[in-house]
């Protein structure tokens, strides 16, 4: 599929963002879905799915035996359905045929479930960031156009009411000519205590939990839910919250990457494993702006006025925030009062994963691209990979969207990949 027809099928086009996503399930269709991945945010992606009344959820596959029984255990409280349990993502696939699966793993087993699960005819709702490296993005979106399946990526904040609304309001041009973005999480964490290190609790198979990646030791503070920290299953914070901002970033733009990325990161200050960076800042240097990244895990900058999370777009006639809870707000450089919109968001995790769900339907039905569509991901989970990358190697790079190289620099190519382990195969 070429830009122009996709412009054409992209379900909540230009013209759709003077209004607010609603939900509709025009067949009212139940699809037979499985859960890989049973943790938390999969629990909270299931939960949803099956308040639809779209699915059936024939298995539920996880490494770890007491994710699966709390699993089962919110099944029971909300559905009849009697799932099969699954260790394997390629056994359940195979033996339970799916046309939906819901990949909520940890990032590092995105590719090789997203891609295994399309080529076996399902449909994909993906977990952001949609991979590990910028390679395995890049297998998965044309996993996805190969197999003419639908993958939506859970960018939530692409269909929360302020959000659209929000980026009506950059769009209309009301903030001016925009040439600066800045995109931030700060959190106060501090330095906590250092995790120990022990073999694995039973009914966790930890050899399959790392998969590709190195065989590390196994301490509590990756699992469960703490994986986003440690580099062998994911990119640290920037690879987190990242996605959700550089998206509406690029959202906003008519831009689908940046020419050049610099960044700079430093760890070691908490008393931890975890070998991500503790505090990070990138430059993103496109066309018509640049933007920059900031994250600092040891102080949430109280001084500040606005969320610890966000994005500051600043305009020649105002500086337009798009937050999270407290919704969006726009500061006028001249007298006139400040605009703002409050959040609409589903408790209790302050998301609209039904919104998401809705147009996921929609698509897998139309036979048109979503609004998530894995394009979107792909873009948004590059930035976090290549700042990143730049991090690692100690120099800027520059990226050519279009041949999804960087240029001039044949060593910092070799990172867009990395060797899996053992049995697996990296994805092309």
């Amino acid at each position: 599929m070429n830009r122009k027809d996709f412009i054409k099928t992209s379900l909540l086009g230009a013209a759709a963002l003077s209004s607010t996503p609603f939900i509709t399930y025009a067949n009212k269709s139940t699809y037979r879905c499985v859960l890989i991945g049973s943790g938390w945010w999969g629990m909270n992606i299931l939960r949803v799915a099956l308040q639809s009344g779209t699915i059936k959820v024939t298995a539920i596959c996880d490494v770890d035996d007491a994710q699966l029984k709390l699993a089962q255990d919110e099944i029971r409280k909300v559905s009849s359905d009697k799932p099969k349990e699954y260790k394997d993502f390629r056994e359940c696939i195979a033996k339970e045929k799916p046309e939906i699966v819901i990949n909520a793993t940890p990032d590092h087993w995105h590719a090789l479930i997203a891609i295994a699960a399309m080529k076996s005819g399902a449909h994909v709702f993906l977990e952001k960031p949609i991979s590990h490296t910028v390679k395995e993005g890049t297998a998965i979106q044309k996993a996805a156009r190969d197999n003419d399946r639908i993958c939506i990526v859970d960018f939530h904040r692409r269909y929360s009411p302020h959000n659209v609304s929000g980026m009506n309001f950059l769009k209309s041009g009301k903030v001016g000519k925009i040439n600066e973005v800045r995109a931030f999480v700060n959190y106060g964490q501090g330095v906590g205590t250092l995790e120990e290190e022990m073999n694995a609790p039973a009914g966790l198979d930890w050899d399959m939990y790392c998969g590709p990646s190195k065989l590390v030791n196994y301490n509590p503070k990756i699992h469960p839910k703490g994986f986003r920290f440690y580099s062998e299953f994911a990119n640290g914070l920037i690879g987190d919250w990242g996605p959700h901002w550089f998206d509406q970033i690029l959202w906003w733009t008519d831009e689908k990457a940046p020419k050049k990325i610099f960044s700079s990161g430093q760890g070691g200050l908490k008393n931890t494993h975890a070998d991500t960076w503790e505090t990070q800042l990138a430059i993103f240097e496109f066309e018509d702006f640049h933007m920059t990244w900031e994250h600092n895990m040891l102080n949430p900058k109280k001084e500040r006025k606005t969320e610890v999370w966000g994005t500051y777009f600043y305009g020649t006639n105002g500086t337009f925030f798009m937050g999270w809870r407290d919704g969006w707000k726009y500061f006028p450089n001249n007298n006139d009062p400040i605009s703002e919109e409050k959040a609409q968001l589903n408790n209790p995790d302050g998301q609209n994963i039904d919104l998401v769900w809705a147009d996921f339907i929609k698509s897998i039905e139309s036979g048109k691209l979503p609004h998530a569509d894995i394009e979107h991901g792909r873009q948004a989970t590059n930035m976090c990979l290549l700042a990143n990358l730049s991090a690692k190697i100690g120099r800027s790079i520059e990226w050519d969207h279009g041949k999804d190289m960087i240029l001039n620099d044949p060593d910092a190519n070799k990172l867009l990949l990395r060797n899996y382990r053992g049995e697996w195969e990296y994805p092309v």
